[in-house]
């Protein structure tokens, strides 16, 4: 989940400048005062290439590009496993010094792509950032998927929050759940793994079965999840629990501005997948140096402090402070099972196509 504040966008478009010559006639005009053209020069740029839930304020660059006399260059790129492929069909003429947004979901394929130089900033990071061999990358930030549920739905209907996956085929929880599509939503994607790391290679796809037995439904994308089909949300929608992040709660705090003094969603306390989000420096930039401060500066407190109220995920730094309103409302969830990147990588794509067939043929 994102805020909705950005810094410059650059869309990754080429813009073609067109010089038009006038040719209406003119009344003659007085000989103009000679003038001296102000002396130009270059600037420093740094491009940084991300996902299109990148956000971050501005006066945080703005400390980076003062400090070290540069102008930074955000480039969105769509989606996490877009903005990858885009940096590795790029590689032998890189259209970025630095890419941010790589999550544990792809880890194993940006490695293997040796697109990045290898770095590491002389910082602490939290257990949860660094639970996965990150190679030439640097973790920046994490984030849990898992359920959240309507306080008010659940308490009209006389029924206590589900206490596993396994309950969620139970009858009362019959056409109440919304999940996202796994090809299709990262949320989507990282949930259905949980349900793999739970039941084991050759056990999910039975619970899926129950699942839409169960009529579970599917949405495409987390917005449509978040704000069409579920009930706790602004959209106001017939199903109490839908899959979605674990500082989801406090974001509905955060952004109803004193309107709420409790979240009306929760969390449900079992089925969560760590997400880790990297950042790397791309090989053939000619911006090295700046790129290494750059990542030095994205693991340093300025930068980690602006991260969970901004992308509402949790800083991977220790020079980051959770905030408060997630001690309270967002607690880091307990991660019993998790699929490591590497089996990630070998078996997802073939997953996914067995999930679509079951799930939605």
């Amino acid at each position: 989940m994102t805020s909705r504040r950005s810094v410059r966008v650059v869309l990754m478009t080429v813009l073609s400048l067109v010089l038009m010559a006038c040719g209406s006639a003119a009344a003659p005009q007085a000989p103009a005062e000679p003038t001296v053209a102000p002396a130009t020069s270059a600037a420093t740029t740094l491009t940084v290439m991300t996902h299109d839930s990148f956000a971050i304020s501005e006066e945080v660059i703005t400390q980076f590009e003062q400090a070290n006399t540069v102008d930074v260059v955000i480039v969105n790129a769509g989606d996490a496993g877009s903005t990858l492929n885009k940096a590795i069909l790029t590689k032998d003429a890189p259209q970025a010094d630095v890419l941010f947004g790589v999550d544990n979901t792809f880890l194993s394929r940006a490695i293997e792509a040796d697109i990045f130089v290898a770095y590491a900033p002389t910082v602490t990071f939290r257990a949860e950032a660094t639970a996965d061999n990150s190679g030439p990358l640097v973790p920046i930030d994490f984030g849990y998927v898992l359920i959240n549920y309507d306080k008010a739905a659940l308490e009209a209907a006389g029924l206590e929050p589900p206490q596993s996956l396994a309950d969620l085929l139970k009858p009362e929880w019959k056409s109440k759940l919304v999940v996202e599509n796994p090809a299709t939503s990262s949320p989507g994607l990282a949930f259905f793994l949980a349900t793999v790391a739970e039941f084991g290679p050759d056990g999910w796809q039975e619970y899926w079965r129950g699942l839409r037995a169960n009529d579970v439904l599917v949405a495409d994308d987390w917005s449509t999840a978040y704000y069409t089909h579920f009930s706790g949300s602004s959209g106001k929608g017939p199903r109490p629990l839908v899959v979605s992040y674990s500082t989801s709660p406090a974001a509905e705090l955060y952004f109803s501005e004193g309107a709420l003094t409790e979240p009306p969603t929760g969390n449900v306390a079992f089925g969560a997948f760590r997400q880790v989000e990297y950042a790397g420096i791309l090989k053939g930039t000619a911006q090295g140096e700046l790129a290494q401060k750059f990542i030095d500066f994205m693991v340093d407190a300025p930068f980690q402090n602006d991260i969970p109220l901004q992308m509402f995920v949790y800083p991977a730094s220790e020079k980051g402070t959770i905030p408060e309103l997630f001690v309270t409302h967002a607690p880091i969830p307990t991660v019993t099972k998790q699929l490591d990147a590497a089996t990630i990588a070998s078996n997802r794509d073939a997953w996914v196509a067995e999930w679509d067939q079951i799930v939605l043929r």
